[in-house]
């Protein structure tokens, strides 16, 4: 069953960094030096304030002097409260599912992932509909498709997550409840683009649909 986004997909964002195999293991060679020490052994979570959210057709505005990047992720929309549970349970806790459009400005470090790169406003584009869990039957078999003016920019599929769906519900909600309505942005894959303005780009979700916005100049 489908369902409104602007009804049931209300609540909080929460963004994990590194959940695609290319992406950590591009990334490891650094994470031998100062701060890290080592790759990490949890989630990497982020937050996208409400400000952020943006919706299909609608434009983002490109901050002047600045690089802005897409980052196609499936986003998994939590049903009822989660807290402590298990990943055999974790499922019992999902809505469905929606397009997420993770823009943000190129960062250097992921161990203090920056506000000002993650948060401005309209950064995180969300498609209209909730997909229902019923309609997806494989959601670790999704192909992500990030295209800018037609052209096939990064592609990637939902198989190279490093946690699973019910891995991160279960790790996250170990510390913190997951509220009905709040989306979890599951990641972005490696090879992440720069836009310009007057680009239109599109992610595409196979059995999700499209998300389509414009960047525009501030």
């Amino acid at each position: 069953m489908r369902r409104a986004a602007s009804e049931i997909a209300t609540g909080s964002l929460f963004g994990i960094a590194l959940n695609y195999q290319g992406l950590l293991q591009s990334r490891l060679a650094e994470f031998d030096q100062t701060p890290y020490q080592k790759p990490p052994v949890k989630p990497v979570l982020f937050i996208k304030t409400p400000n952020t959210r943006n919706g299909d057709g609608q434009p983002v505005v490109a901050p002047t002097g600045e690089r802005l990047q897409p980052g196609p992720a499936l986003g998994v929309v939590i049903g009822k409260d989660a807290s402590r549970v298990s990943v055999e349970q974790a499922f019992e806790h999902v809505a469905g599912y929606v397009i997420v459009n993770e823009f943000s400005l190129p960062e250097d470090s992921y161990y203090r992932p920056a506000v000002k790169a993650k948060c401005r406003d309209g950064f995180c584009s969300i498609s209209t509909q909730v997909v229902g869990v019923d309609e997806i039957a494989a959601p670790h078999n999704l192909t992500l498709t990030l295209l800018v003016n037609g052209k096939v920019r990064q592609e990637n599929t939902t198989a190279n997550f490093v946690r699973s769906i019910g891995q991160l519900i279960a790790e996250l909600s170990e510390f913190m409840t997951l509220h009905a309505g709040d989306i979890l942005i599951t990641g972005t894959p490696e090879g992440r683009v720069d836009v310009q303005p007057g680009d239109q780009v599109v992610v595409e979700i196979s059995g999700l649909g499209r998300l389509s916005n414009t960047v525009v100049a501030q």
